[in-house]
């Protein structure tokens, strides 16, 4: 990321905001920051009718894996994602946005869960009603996004990469590989 004496490449207007996130897609992960309207939770946005049809990163890093020379690494001040290539994304910590679910709600649980995205695995709880189970929470779910919560996020094939983790991720419901995990 820049920092305080590298020129920014946008301006806030009044009412906005830049939060740092990652995105992930099949072959990429990209660090950058993203514009939104204040009011906005940042980390459950995409579940909105408010989620654009490109998110805009400023003063990305990014990493794309695969082809002839394993992992490459590239900057930019722009980079524009289609939101129907994320699989996932989340803050970067330690930036979080308050809890998107009343803890004290009755009959929910959250059950442990592992997520595979692209070549990271993210461990973390899907939170559901108590009757329910992975089958069924996958089943009746609808919205293009779900929460996945107390994440863990490791990549094996980034070794030296510690663990990752975020209060809240946001996974693309199409295109997730979820796996049960004892507690």
């Amino acid at each position: 990321m820049s920092d305080a004496t590298t020129p920014k490449p946008y301006t806030l207007e009044a009412g906005e905001k830049a939060t740092p996130v990652m995105v992930y897609t099949l072959t990429t992960l990209a660090r950058g920051e993203m514009i939104t309207k204040e009011q906005l939770r940042v980390s459950t946005f995409l579940r909105t009718q408010a989620a654009p049809e490109f998110v805009g990163l400023y003063n990305a890093q990014v990493l794309v894996f695969g082809g002839p020379t394993g992992i490459q690494q590239a900057s930019y001040s722009e980079y524009f994602i289609p939101t129907q290539h994320i699989l996932a994304y989340h803050l970067v910590p330690p930036v979080k946005d308050p809890v998107d679910y009343d803890p004290s709600e009755p009959n929910r649980k959250m059950e442990p869960a592992t997520l595979l995205v692209g070549t990271f695995r993210f461990t973390g709880h899907l939170r559901m009603a108590t009757q329910s189970n992975l089958s069924k929470f996958l089943e009746l779910a609808r919205e293009s996004f779900f929460s996945f919560y107390d994440v863990e996020i490791t990549n094996p094939g980034l070794p030296s990469a510690s663990v990752l983790k975020v209060p809240i991720a946001l996974a693309r419901l199409s295109t997730a590989v979820v796996a049960s995990r004892s507690a």
